[in-house]
């Protein structure tokens, strides 16, 4: 069959993944995904009734509190916790008759379902592509290893985005096609509102609107290394007048890092919004904000680094996973070594000391074109023709 790209015939894509209501980066990224892949080709999108049951899920809502969220057409049918709907789910796949079913894989809590539908459309000759966000959880379990196994051994190809996830996902199963893209841009979250000036968002926030601030953003889990930014931050207070926003919900003890604020004597340079926010409330933090601070300890790639990107934000990051690729040192952000408070003490008051932002922005927004969605759709491409000749 001819696709586009060659004879101009569009590829029939079925995606099964989630999407609004439910909130998170792989939800903003599936969204996005089969938007820009709408504009080219026949796209079923194939979301959750349920994504995780209460008592499993380790926030407070796994629900999209937006008021203007990433939508996009889709069929909610997936229930993790009802087998009925796994086969219903690999039987309207098999009816449409795609040239592609893409499976989004982040953790082996969907190894059930989603090894079942892949197991039914590879029966009738669909290809199977596992888009994979991590091969295994961040805190792995002894289990994870064989669950990973079971459901992706039912693909046929699959894409990951760090060069430690295909290693990893190699070592499951050794004969494995992998191939390996950056992470897309996040920047259609920042135009969900129109960025406000950096004073008035400060204002906003009730923030002293000439006052440098550093953001943190995400969920916060030990693998994120909040700790050390705020061991880190007497040494830069004393340079620097900055003040440190940390916004994202707690996964892990929040009275731990309460109280090493207490100790250090930082509280009034510290503000803490332990929730999830909306993309409105995204805007003005990021906005907000002259710097984007990730001192994660172990990880492989950042959809907060593309976020940041797309507010036209710099990033100081620690030298761990593929973070590297995307952050250039000194020219859209600074590289520390993870785990080093010293470190990152330094390369906070140098960037504002030195007054970074403005010239490391005007290399990320000429950078944009880097990280389009077009690189994705054009491997996507590439790997449907492979796998039907």
């Amino acid at each position: 069959m001819s696709r586009q790209g060659e004879s101009g015939d569009k590829m029939r894509i079925a995606v099964v993944g989630p999407t609004y209501p439910f909130r998170g980066g792989i939800s903003h990224y599936n969204t996005l995904l089969c938007g820009h892949l709408q504009k080219h080709h026949d796209v079923w999108l194939f979301s959750f009734r349920q994504q995780y049951p209460r008592w499993l899920f380790p926030g407070r809502d796994d629900r999209d509190p937006s008021h203007r969220p990433l939508q996009t057409t889709n069929t909610p049918m997936l229930d993790p916790m009802n087998p009925l709907s796994w086969w219903q789910t690999g039987r309207k796949v098999v009816a449409i008759k795609p040239d592609l079913l893409i499976l989004h894989w982040w953790v082996t809590f969907w190894a059930l379902p989603f090894a079942a539908i892949a197991r039914i459309v590879r029966r009738r000759g669909v290809p199977v592509l596992y888009l994979c966000h991590n091969v295994l959880p961040h805190e792995e379990k002894p289990w994870d290893r064989v669950l990973a196994r079971m459901a992706l051994s039912q693909g046929n190809q699959f894409i990951v985005m760090a060069r430690a996830e295909g290693q990893r996902l190699k070592t499951l199963l050794p004969g494995a096609t992998v191939h390996r893209i950056s992470l897309p841009s996040y920047a259609a979250l920042a135009e969900v509102e129109h960025p406000l000036p950096p004073e008035k968002a400060r204002r906003r926030l009730g923030l002293a609107p000439k006052k440098p601030v550093a953001l943190f953003f995400g969920f916060v889990r030990p693998y994120k290394g909040l700790r050390f930014l705020l061991e880190a931050m007497p040494e830069v207070l004393a340079q620097v007048e900055v003040h440190l926003l940390i916004v994202g919900e707690f996964w892990e003890g929040k009275e731990t890092y309460l109280e090493i604020i207490n100790c250090l004597g930082i509280g009034e340079a510290v503000t803490i919004v332990d929730r999830y926010v909306s993309n409105e409330e995204a805007v003005v933090y990021f906005s907000a904000a002259d710097v984007v601070v990730l001192p994660y300890i172990d990880v492989t790639q950042s959809a907060v680094v593309q976020l940041a990107y797309g507010f036209g934000k710099p990033v100081i990051t620690t030298s761990v996973g593929d973070l590297l690729d995307v952050v250039k040192h000194q020219q859209t952000g600074l590289i520390v070594p993870p785990a080093n408070t010293a470190a990152l003490a330094e390369a906070l008051t140098r960037f504002f000391c030195q007054r970074l932002q403005q010239p490391m922005r005007e290399i990320i927004l000429s950078r944009q074109k880097e990280f389009s969605w077009t690189h994705l759709e054009r491997l996507l491409d590439g790997i449907a023709n492979e796998a039907t000749g």
